[in-house]
């Protein structure tokens, strides 16, 4: 699906990060800011609302100690870093990654890898870098799965037993390891407590509510988890039980963040449930797709449009309703059928298009290598058609 200009820009693309600053707003009893924690290039804050279903235990926070350290070889074994190009070359962003085979799939949240028009892998056990492809994403419950070009004998990462994962709960004492800041190298390991199970969080972009995603069954913690460590594995006794995914900001200065290690109030991270990601891995890995699983990249035009209080009114010079087109990316499908800004698509295979959201809808239904007609009117008011065979996009 083709996304709008300010979601293809790096300073307000349609990813979450957690800044070494971030400063916590209060809404509402039982409630906390919560941003994703991949590292960016620039780092754009993100801010949501933890809102809990009532299933969650409570645990004492006043009994919770965190730490931070250098990830041993054991806790580093079958963790991943990930670095990407997000939408040809307008930014960077970082995370981290689980191995699930030997042969080079691996498991991380699809906020790290949103957006990514490349991606680069790197095995911290070895030290190797591979280049990487998506198998599958799912962005409602922010799952992603990755295979790496000619990797083998990677070691995976050992997920907790069924009885194991069944034993978590207010008190057990957890590790986040995961690519802390971006750098690479050997990774963080912050240890912590889980606070609660069960959470339900609501992350969202900064500077819009638009892109709003519930996350349920989360595993609450309270560990110092930080930008870069999306996507890594939460332990309990030298065991995956978890994804990080997300983290509060605590209110005041004293916020304790990689920029202010000495701060007295610990970071509240959340994570995926390990039987929850694997699921989801799973289907994904024997390519089912549904309503919320999408198999591999999706379909690409190739047309910046604007969206929700961005569009304009979308009209042509013929007083025809479409989707108006802000630009197109070189070398893209809609590039080489001669699309240009300022023109406006009126429909696709024969379907009305009447705006910008249903311009990107209707792309969403095809796949890779369709072959579509598209109709639009340029600046003149002059009705264009063209069949363009649509492209691999950046990652949804």
């Amino acid at each position: 699906m083709d996304r709008a200009p300010h979601h293809a820009l790096a300073n307000s693309r349609r990813r979450r990060a957690l800044a070494a600053v971030a400063v916590a707003l209060t809404l509402g009893a039982g409630a906390s800011t919560v941003a994703a924690i991949d590292a960016a290039v620039p780092d754009a804050t993100v801010a949501a609302a933890d809102r809990h279903d009532g299933r969650a235990a409570q645990a004492t926070a006043a009994a919770t100690a965190t730490a931070t350290a250098t990830a041993t070889a054991q806790q580093a074994t079958g963790v991943v870093d990930i670095d990407t190009v997000l939408d040809y070359g307008t930014g960077k962003a970082a995370g981290t990654g689980v191995v699930l085979t030997p042969g080079g799939e691996i498991l991380t949240n699809n906020h790290v890898i949103q957006g990514s028009t490349s991606i680069a892998v790197t095995d911290v056990t070895s030290g190797r870098t591979y280049t990487a492809a998506v198998v599958g994403t799912d962005a409602t419950d922010d799952v992603a799965v990755l295979q790496l070009r000619g990797a083998s004998g990677l070691t995976p990462a050992t997920p907790a037993s069924p009885a194991a994962q069944g034993a978590v709960g207010p008190g057990t004492a957890v590790t986040a390891v995961g690519n802390a800041g971006g750098a690479g190298g050997t990774p963080s390991a912050a240890s912590g407590t889980v606070v609660a199970l069960g959470r339900t969080i609501t992350a969202a972009d900064e500077t819009s509510t638009a892109n709003a995603e519930n996350l349920a069954g989360m595993i609450e913690v309270r560990a110092d988890v930080e930008s870069g460590d999306s996507g890594g594995p939460l332990s309990a006794d030298g065991a995956v039980i978890g994804i990080d995914t997300a983290a509060s900001a605590a209110s005041g200065p004293e916020y304790r963040t990689a920029a202010n290690p000495a701060g007295s109030e610990p970071t509240t991270g959340y994570a995926i449930p390990i039987a929850t990601a694997l699921r989801i891995a799973g289907q994904i890995t024997s390519g089912v797709e549904d309503g919320t699983v999408h198999q591999g990249y999706p379909a690409f035009l190739g047309v910046q449009v604007a969206s929700g209080e961005d569009a304009p009114t979308a009209e042509s010079a013929a007083g025809q309703d479409g989707a108006p087109i802000a630009g197109v990316v070189t070398g893209s499908p809609a590039a080489g059928v001669g699309l240009g800004a300022g023109d406006v698509v009126v429909s696709v295979d024969g379907q009305t298009v009447s705006g910008a959201d249903q311009l990107s809808s209707v792309l969403a239904t095809h796949h890779v290598g369709d072959r579509v007609r598209i109709s639009w009117l340029d600046a003149s008011g002059a009705t264009q058609s063209a069949t363009v065979t649509l492209a691999a996009g950046p990652a949804a």
